[in-house]
């Protein structure tokens, strides 16, 4: 993006952990239900290891340990994090003034399958503010961190990926949007960042600026 003109002509938001207050929620089901599984993962290694990730790299990982994971893990897993989201999901503060407030496209991109994205923004009330504008790792051959998601994004929204902002709170969404040739900011004001020092995981991750509070959005 060039510096001169800091406005963007498209913003692609990541959903857990920047439209939604999930990534502590999603990582203890995660944790959880690999139990039921005989799989030992605590909550900060979920974190560590998978904020950001889809379901298909979980397993992934887990098989390069040689470990596999029962066929019965994604469904339990999936059922356990869309009843959690409809009892306990909470928008990230400021988030429906920022999206309700901008004057560029806009638009979803994330590692979670379609429907979980769908019911956390319908639980949020956030779903109206993007209506379909919602592209996840479903949709693409390789996940985060590979640039796919966020090219394929662009490509349907018109827009060119260097004049793309992306809002990202994962290391591998950082290195996503920076291999598709975006510029990256990563926000750090999910629960999950608490105790955690966000601004210097993403900023080592590559991330263009980082921030905190969904009301210093603008803010250089």
């Amino acid at each position: 993006m060039d510096p001169n003109q800091p406005r963007p002509d498209l913003i692609i938001f990541d959903c857990d952990g920047v439209l939604v207050d999930s990534e502590l929620l999603s990582c203890r089901c995660l944790s959880e239900v690999l139990a039921e599984f005989g799989i030992a993962l605590s909550l900060e290694q979920a974190l560590e290891l998978f904020l950001g990730r889809s379901t298909k790299a979980i397993e992934q990982h887990f098989r390069d340990l040689g470990q596999i994971v029962p066929d019965g893990f994604v469904p339990r897993l999936k059922s356990q994090v869309l009843a959690t989201f409809a009892a306990s999901l909470e928008p990230i503060p400021g988030i429906s003034g920022i999206v309700s407030g901008l004057s560029v496209p806009f638009c979803v991109a994330s590692s979670s399958d379609l429907d979980r994205v769908a019911l956390s923004l319908d639980v949020t009330g956030l779903r109206a503010h993007f209506g379909e504008r919602l592209y996840t790792a479903q949709m693409v051959r390789h996940g985060k961190p590979a640039p796919d998601l966020f090219l394929l994004a662009a490509e349907k929204m018109g827009v060119q990926p260097a004049r793309t902002l992306v809002i990202e709170d994962s290391v591998s969404g950082v290195k996503a949007g920076k291999a598709a040739g975006m510029t990256v900011w990563g926000f750090v004001g999910g629960s999950h960042y608490r105790g955690r020092d966000g601004e210097a995981i993403l900023s080592n991750a590559g991330a263009d600026r980082v921030f905190a509070r969904m009301s210093d959005f603008w803010e250089a």
